[in-house]
């Protein structure tokens, strides 16, 4: 099929920057990039998240200020993530559905001063229940299906009210997906995306996030194995994902991003859809570690990083290193 050597030479495209650039197969671009962002309560509030070194909590004036230097950099949208008040946590996570929660009126802010920004917000109640599990729970501490999911319709209707372009259920409950497209459908929020945690695994690489939300505390050494997908299988996740297109998803979303990079290119050739991903908290913490002690050069593997989600096939991902990712690409 090809030459033998030295009539082919893979090296001669190799050698001069045009043709790596004409060869290339992916491109980066400010158009890939979502940024996960972490939003509290108050007024020029701001709070440093200690085990994502750069990541900061913002109130929402301060979040809105960001948003539009985001936009500026061409970043197409954003991810927001309450923190919830001790105060306001409960074991029927009812503020997750509060019309004048935080992420609600974050939405709003959002929307009436940026509204070119897409915002995307989490539809899962670990944020609000006093327990720290992704929804309601009997007496053993099982996570009960059917009773959450009637709560993520609420807190899903909410955040449409409020105006979001997309809500993302990150819970891992059966069925879900199908019952927020019907809420939508059914009360008139037709053009609200839904982009599905499909392949949402029980990962040990989510420790700085719920640091950054303020659930880590609450969970006590307990596990999300009963809902969350086991790292070990891959068959599975496929599963996960068509029954979420079948039950009205637009797009879905593979989460660690970097570990799990096979379940990106195994979706992206199975369905076809769009598919994204997310570089989580423990991924952007290992590099901002090996960064501080010089052990790696931080522009060159955050834009590497970032490539090898789309060579993996993935249509956007989620990183915390999106507004360095793009000055980066801007310039």
């Amino acid at each position: 099929m090809f030459e033998q050597f030295p009539q082919s030479r893979m090296r001669r495209l190799r050698k001069q920057d045009f043709t790596r650039r004409l060869m290339a197969e992916n491109q980066l671009s400010v158009n890939d990039l979502i940024y996960p962002m972490f939003v509290l309560e108050g007024e020029n509030q701001k709070e440093t998240v200690s085990s994502m070194p750069g990541v900061e909590r913002l109130s929402i004036d301060l979040l809105v200020k960001e948003a539009r230097e985001l936009a500026e950099l061409g970043i197409p949208a954003i991810a927001i993530f309450p923190v919830t008040p001790a105060e306001a946590k409960s074991l029927c996570a009812k503020e997750a559905f509060n019309p004048q929660g935080l992420a609600q009126r974050a939405v709003r802010a959002l929307k009436t001063a940026v509204p070119e920004l897409g915002v995307i917000t989490d539809v899962a109640l670990d944020p609000f229940t006093s327990h720290g599990q992704d929804g309601l729970i009997d007496e053993s501490g099982y996570v009960l299906n059917d009773e959450t999911i009637e709560v993520l319709i609420k807190q899903a209707l909410s955040h449409a009210e409020a105006g979001a372009d997309v809500v993302a259920p990150s819970d891992m409950m059966d069925g879900r997906i199908g019952a927020i497209r019907q809420a939508l459908e059914e009360n008139g929020y037709i053009n609200t995306c839904i982009m599905a945690y499909s392949a949402k695994y029980a990962s040990a690489y989510y420790g700085p996030f719920r640091d950054a939300v303020g659930s880590a505390g609450n969970i006590k050494g307990g596990d999300k194995k009963s809902y969350q997908m086991d790292p070990a299988n891959s068959d599975e996740a496929l599963r996960e994902i068509a029954l979420d297109l079948q039950e009205g998803a637009d797009m879905v979303m593979v989460k660690p991003g970097m570990p799990y990079l096979d379940i990106v290119r195994r979706c992206k050739d199975e369905f076809k859809v769009p598919t994204f991903a997310y570089q989580v908290s423990g991924e952007y913490a290992m590099h901002k570690a090996a960064f501080a002690n010089g052990w790696l050069n931080e522009e060159q593997v955050i834009l590497e990083s970032l490539l090898a989600f789309k060579r993996a096939g993935a249509d956007g991902i989620l990183t915390y290193f999106a507004k360095q990712a793009a000055q980066l690409l801007n310039n």
